[in-house]
């Protein structure tokens, strides 16, 4: 059977990965809005894990309109639950399951049980989470056991989450995204897998 997941190139859904292919045939997907934007990080660090990747486009309407979604409430939380739910609809229309690197600390991105169960009962996908019962420490650990990582502030590091890209919209509309995205935000991303 095949899973679908959304990968950032970072550490947990590099984990979350690895936990859903001792199980099943694995598919890292990595979500952008800009059909010409390239991730060459993001398909080094599936090389890494062995793992076939696809670059799926989300679109700029959608960046738009997780833009205007963040403008208005203020904060980056609602615009990115909204692209990330939009992103588990697209992958559940192709695979039986469909995961993601969500811990268990997570703010952002939640989906809640309801929708949770409401996408299950109309897509017949299994969404799964590997990473919710663990907490920060021991998902330290285990990146630090089986990967080799990198570390880096949002919009350095060259890993396929959401946030750059609405973060560069932000700036296309001359507003400054540190006014409304947290400061000091390090990403990871993977760059080998360790043998183990």
């Amino acid at each position: 059977m095949e899973a679908g997941v959304l990968f950032s190139g970072g550490k947990d859904s590099a984990l979350a990965a690895i936990m859903l292919a001792r199980d099943y045939g694995v598919e890292l997907n990595t979500c952008v809005f800009d059909p010409d934007r390239e991730v060459p990080e993001v398909r080094a660090a599936a090389a890494a894990l062995d793992l076939p990747f696809r670059k799926r486009v989300l679109g700029r309407d959608l960046l738009e309109e997780a833009v205007d979604l963040l403008l208005t409430c203020g904060y980056p939380n609602d615009a990115i639950d909204m692209v990330h739910r939009t992103a588990i609809e697209i992958l559940s229309r192709e695979y039986a399951v469909v995961g993601d690197g969500t811990r268990r600390e997570d703010r952002v991105p939640r989906i809640e049980r309801s929708e949770v169960q409401h996408l299950e009962m109309t897509t017949g996908c299994s969404y799964v989470r590997p990473l919710l019962g663990y907490g920060k420490p021991e998902v330290e650990r285990l990146a630090g056991r089986l990967l080799v990582v990198r570390y880096g502030e949002t919009g350095v590091i060259g890993n396929g989450d959401y946030e750059g890209e609405i973060r560069d919209a932000l700036r296309a509309r001359g507003i400054d995204p540190a006014l409304l995205f947290p400061p000091h935000h390090l990403q990871s991303l993977v760059v080998a897998r360790k043998n183990t």
